[in-house]
């Protein structure tokens, strides 16, 4: 079972992705059940360190911009961040998350590229929640 992927594939995943990310900024309602979704996901995911530790601090900057709240991000980088999302959540990927610990090992690697992506935003978006007296996920 293959447990590497090169930039370029996983490029590809997010890219798969950016047609549904739109469509969820385009309607609230539906990307508000996306994001509990997601969180109930995430507490049933294993311990796998700090790898997926950078998710709370994404799904808060994804509603702060769907309630137009944090908008101060480039597009680009809020689709990068709805694409790696809902890679994690969707039950079709690279390694089934039913083999375990090893089955989230693309979800990390997916989570991580586009990460380093949108970095200079997710800390920017950190620095306003610490402004604005929110919770600062991620610290």
């Amino acid at each position: 079972m293959k447990t590497e992927f090169t930039e370029e594939e996983l490029g590809l995943e997010l890219k798969g992705r950016e047609a549904e990310a739109k469509e969820l900024l385009e309607d609230e309602d539906k990307m508000e059940r996306f994001l509990e979704r997601l969180e109930k996901k995430l507490k049933k995911v294993p311990a796998v360190g700090d790898k997926l530790s950078d998710i709370p601090v994404l799904i808060s900057l994804v509603r702060s911009y769907v309630k137009k709240e944090y908008t101060d991000i480039p597009i680009g980088s809020i689709i990068a961040i709805l694409g790696s999302l809902i890679y994690f959540v969707s039950p079709i990927d690279l390694i089934p998350d039913t083999v375990p610990v090893v089955g989230y090992i693309d979800d990390i690697a997916v989570i991580s590229f586009a990460m380093k992506m949108v970095q200079d935003d997710v800390d920017e978006y950190k620095e306003w929640q610490k402004k604005h007296g929110k919770r600062v996920f991620g610290d």
